[in-house]
């Protein structure tokens, strides 16, 4: 029999449950009645009064209490699943901190005054009985993942064709693997039945842990048993491909830059191949094979693949200034970050110019070199066609024009090169911008390989104010035209989560591409498109529109500020123009899709794509009010000075209190498109909480909820796909058909670097390799290059 009586503890008890609940009820009751004025849902206030009149009685110690309170937790299950239907991470959000409310009331039941106290410890504990398993099924099915889309009732998938240079399967020798930017790997040593068998082969450490902005981001290339690769400092290095062992060091005695130091990748070129008509065998000699990499302090530089010393016959001693006609004294402000690309006996570079300083910023020209002498070929101003060098005397390149900062692909057949545009510098206010800015912005432009003029180009945003940069590698693929033939396709993943498919022959759209009209009423100085392009005839990813039942927190508590917030401000879909009020955008410039880009299994037809999925927010400030406050600015988060405009601007990712994104899961995905039937055939979250949580806390609780991706996948033929990217330290392989995750391997720290796979000459063993860096939602940073293989 329990006591009349309660103990004194238990009594404590019942008024601090009571107190909690009272004063969680009043933050709703407070917060939702304010909530409502905004013009939002009505539950939260009325659930903050019941809840609020139910704590007061606990504190009381009456039986009335817990069942205001209980009544307040089943009304709260009906409204939920009206809201959200039975979705798992909504109701999460709504449901599990009112159940553990409702399993401590239920336990604390017989603890109270009034009532018969045997029927109501059996009712109490029958009730607390059904809450704790109902609470432990949530929280298994929360450590389970969660598909947006499985792959049943997919049909079989349809190949289509690779396109262009036939590469060594064994070999990675693009940053792409191949100039198409596929990412794929004619390999099925490591396939579905064995993978779980991978294991650390080797661990290479460059010395050079990341500090600040700096990224150790690097895909190697390999090369006939060696692999390449750069440091942040743009050291070079190449390793034995069976033991990570490194084979010699290049430091090319760089300037420092604290603006953003990383390197993805570096270039290979080999004039024994060149002359491919000829029956004859050149020989190899110094430098007849060479590495080709930009620097942090602009420059390109190469190097003898074999023995990594410097090409002499290259330039300056081996060394080409990229800051030659740029004419900016600024020059700090423009550096590659981008692999250059090696195409037939040309370097082609563009450059990161950094966001949102100021106008006449560095050129976004984008330059030719010769490969052997480092001799300019061409150059591509878009700002002035008619320069096809070196500016004239006295005169430089455009300033300020819209840049390429990721990687072009190329078809050598047809001739062409595909340069992904950013957009002009500052992102976010575009009043000074001329036509030819206009014109480039966000855009895919095919050049001439041999002369770099322009063929044709295709714009994915207008006027762009929102930093939808076209930010990856386009994929080239004959996609199949469902008449039993194919169809020469350029695919263009965006930050927008749209994906363009072009006919890369001539830019005109293959998958249907309209006109829609968007929001207006920006900043009275500015001007807006009228209509933007939309992809109608591909899937687009997640961008399905904020709303504020799409507003997630852990609690009720922190959803209920994400609700106010999202009220609060002004959002009309993407392009919700920036302005003085606070402004949301989503798909934001975090993406959508992002610089890893993506792989095709070619041998199926399926594209593998990642994605981000997190809001963010922005607010102009008047040019006196930014300058008066005598803040400094990055590029993007916290503010920007955009000087010379006549706006700062204020930005940020749109976070709970507990610094979780306002909307609710995924935030992040991988995906597989049917490239045949052009339809999402499986879709995944990728990433887990284990190393991030509430306020930068790891929860060490390794839920899937899909985490903000950065970085790419590869496919093999084997049926594989390999990924990193995602917020915790693993890589992970995919099932390509079904989306299933066969195999995770733990790595030092996160990784944000696309992975690359190839098969030694020596032992003949395949492996998987990829850069461990760091990632940016945690601080541990590393400088490792880690290898998998099957044991021998």
């Amino acid at each position: 029999m329990l006591e009349s009586n309660p103990s004194k503890a238990r009594m404590m008890t019942v008024i601090a449950l009571g107190i909690i609940i009272l004063l969680a009820g009043l933050f709703m009751l407070a917060g939702g009645s304010y909530l409502i004025t905004l013009g939002g849902s009505w539950y939260f206030a009325l659930a903050g009064l019941g809840m609020t009149l139910g704590g007061l009685q606990l504190v009381r110690r009456r039986a009335s209490g817990a069942v205001v309170f209980l009544l307040v937790f089943l009304a709260s299950i009906v409204w939920s699943v009206w809201d959200v239907g039975f979705a798992f991470w909504p109701l999460f959000s709504r449901m599990v901190a009112l159940a553990v409310l409702a399993l401590l009331v239920l336990l604390a039941m017989p603890w109270l005054r009034n009532g018969d106290k045997s029927l109501i410890s059996k009712i109490a504990y029958a009730g607390a009985a059904v809450v704790a398993v109902a609470l432990g099924a949530t929280f298994y099915a929360a450590l389970q993942p969660q598909p947006i889309q499985t792959a049943e009732g997919t049909s079989a998938p349809v190949a289509g064709k690779a396109v262009g240079l036939v590469e060594p399967a064994a070999d990675w020798r693009y940053f792409g693997r191949t100039p198409s930017g596929t990412r794929h790997a004619a390999l099925d040593q490591i396939n579905p039945q064995n993978v779980s068998d991978l294991k650390v082969a080797w661990t290479y450490r460059t010395g050079e842990i990341p500090q600040g902005r700096e990224g150790h981001v690097v895909t190697p290339l390999h090369v006939n048993g060696v692999l390449y690769g750069c440091t942040q400092s743009s050291q070079l290095f190449a390793l034995d491909a069976d033991t990570g062992k490194e084979i010699w060091r290049h430091n090319p005695n760089v300037q420092a830059n604290n603006v953003y130091p990383r390197c993805r990748g570096v270039g290979y070129h080999d004039a024994t191949t060149e002359v491919s008509t000829v029956d004859v065998q050149i020989p190899v000699t110094a430098c007849s094979r060479r590495i080709i990499s930009t620097t942090v302090d602009a420059r390109i530089v190469a190097v003898d693949a074999q023995t990594g010393k410097t090409c002499d016959d290259f330039g300056d001693h081996g060394s080409v200034s990229l800051r030659s006609g740029m004419g900016s004294p600024d020059q700090n402000l423009y550096f590659p970050t981008a692999a250059p690309t090696v195409v037939r006996n040309l370097v082609v570079v563009g450059g990161l110019v950094w966001d949102n300083q100021k106008t006449g910023e560095p050129s976004g020209v984008v330059r030719a070199f010769d490969v052997h002498t480092g001799k300019l070929i061409w150059a591509w101003d878009l700002g002035n066609p008619g320069i096809l060098r070196e500016p004239p005397e006295g005169q430089s390149y455009t300033a300020g024009t819209p840049n390429v900062w990721s990687t072009p692909a190329f078809d050598d057949e047809l001739g062409l090169i595909y340069l992904p545009t950013g957009n002009a510098t500052p992102d976010f206010w575009g009043g000074h911008r001329t036509a030819a800015d206009d014109r480039y912005s966000s855009s895919i432009v095919a050049l001439d390989i041999a002369t770099g003029r322009e063929l044709w180009h295709f714009q994915t945003v207008h006027h762009d104010l929102w930093d939808y940069d076209v930010p990856s590698q386009p994929a080239l693929y004959e996609v199949p035209d469902g008449q039993g033939g194919t169809l020469p396709a350029l695919i263009q993943t965006t930050k927008r989560g749209q994906i363009f498919m072009l006919d890369r022959r001539t830019g005109t759209p293959i998958a249907e591409v309209e006109e829609r009209q968007v929001p207006q009423g920006g900043v009275a100085d500015d001007r807006l498109s009228p209509t933007q392009p939309y992809s109608v005839g591909m899937p687009a990813m997640g961008t399905e529109p904020l709303s504020e039942k799409r507003m997630w927190g852990l609690t009720p508590l922190d959803q209920l500020i994400c609700r106010i917030d999202f009220r609060k401000a002004r959002y009309e879909g993407e392009f919700t123009p920036p302005n003085e009020r606070l402004t949301l955008q989503y798909p934001s410039w975090l993406g959508g899709m992002n610089w890893g880009s993506v792989s095709v299994a070619e041998n199926l037809g399926y594209m593998i794509v990642n994605d981000t999925r997190v809001a963010t927010w922005s607010r102009m400030i008047p040019r006196k009010a930014y300058d008066d406050a005598g803040t400094t600015g990055g590029g993007h988060e916290g503010n920007a000075p955009q000087a010379g405009t006549p706006w700062g601007i204020e930005m940020g990712r749109f976070l709970s209190p507990l610094g979780i994104p306002c909307q609710e899961p995924p935030y992040g995905t991988i995906s597989a498109i049917d490239l045949a039937t052009r339809k999402v055939a499986w879709s995944m979250p990728l990433g887990t909480t284990e190393q991030t949580g509430p306020s930068g806390i790891a929860t060490h609780l390794p839920m899937p909820i899909g985490m903000p991706t950065r970085g790419g996948p590869i496919t093999t033929s084997s049926g594989l796909v390999f990924i990193a990217a995602a917020q915790d330290y693993y890589i992970r392989a995919f099932d390509v058909r079904s989306g299933k995750e066969l195999w995770k391997g733990r790595l030092p720290v996160g990784a944000e670097a696309t992975p690359m796979t190839y098969v030694s000459p020596k032992s003949g063993r395949q492996y998987l390799v990829v850069s461990a860096g760091g990632n940016s939602a945690t601080t541990q940073k590393g400088d490792y290059v880690v290898a998998y293989a099957l044991p021998q």
